[in-house]
């Protein structure tokens, strides 16, 4: 009798240390890392055209894209490609406007996506701090389909691969070098 207690004292304590240790490892090993994207583009369904453009003709078709895509917004803004990326505006603040503007530096990823790194965000003259502010867009603004912010990040990941043109044509970014002007991209025309 004695030895079947010790032997089931054994098999619960060989259990429960089994079981801890399961839960340490779950709790211990790191979190896998998703891509902000996933998506892949199968090769034989699309064709590639290249494409370089200037800052001054990709800011007209960034602003007009975002008068189609952005309405209803409160907030009237445009966006301006200089050295970096910058975005201004105006919020309606009880019966004035206020002036605001947001500085990025833009960076292309490897599946054609771009990413904005904030640098600075103003009210007036105040300076606010980033991640506040972003998540406060994030929350209260219509922002186009495939502009993801990440106000702990302190950035603005734009989904290339979720915008689609007419006929499902889709744009990735291939270069996105603001001082040296150099913009390049790849147009993906469906052929299935």
């Amino acid at each position: 009798m004695k030895n079947k207690w010790k032997l089931g004292f054994f098999v619960l304590l060989g259990t429960d240390l089994l079981i801890v240790m399961i839960i340490m490892f779950l709790v211990l090993t790191p979190a896998k890392k998703q891509d902000i994207s996933n998506e892949q583009e199968t090769a034989g369904d699309y064709v590639p055209f290249y494409v370089q453009s200037n800052k001054e003709d990709l800011n007209k078709l960034i602003n007009f894209y975002l008068k189609k895509e952005a309405n209803p917004s409160p907030v009237d803004y445009q966006v301006n490609l200089g050295n970096e990326v910058e975005m201004e505006g105006t919020i309606p603040f009880l019966s004035e406007e206020l002036n605001m503007k947001l500085t990025f530096d833009p960076e292309a990823q490897k599946n054609g996506d771009i990413v904005l790194k904030q640098k600075k965000i103003s009210l007036g003259r105040l300076h606010l701090p980033v991640p506040y502010v972003l998540k406060l867009i994030e929350d209260n603004y219509n922002l186009p389909t495939g502009v993801d912010i990440k106000p702990d990040q302190k950035i603005v990941y734009i989904n290339m691969q979720k915008f689609t043109l007419k006929n499902n044509t889709k744009i990735k970014v291939d270069q996105f070098d603001l001082k040296q002007n150099k913009i390049a991209f790849t147009i993906l025309v469906p052929v299935k």
